[in-house]
């Protein structure tokens, strides 16, 4: 399955207690289980004022419902191509 950098615009992302973080994970985990295997959160990482998370999912439409079931923002949701890393730069073309 395709991975997916979802952009989720949350103001005050960066202040939420470990509380409203655990209630909101709860909440995708629960989504994700109706949704029978068509996604899976890797995981996300949380700045001042946004989300950026990480799934396989099926396609697009598959980000977009777990968003709209969920109650999440979906900013924009950008289907990964290749992955690079610092050992990209050691590979012999």
């Amino acid at each position: 399955m395709p991975r997916f950098i979802i952009e989720r615009d949350l103001p005050g992302a960066g202040q939420l207690t470990p509380e409203e973080l655990q209630s909101i994970s709860q909440k995708s985990n629960e989504v994700l289980g109706a949704m029978a295997g068509r996604a899976q959160w890797l995981q996300s990482f949380v700045t001042d004022d946004k989300l950026y998370c990480v799934y396989i999912a099926d396609d697009a439409d598959t980000v977009a419902e777990h968003a709209r079931i969920g109650g999440f923002p979906c900013t924009a949701a950008q289907q990964v191509r290749t992955i690079i890393d610092p050992t990209t730069a050691d590979i012999a073309v």
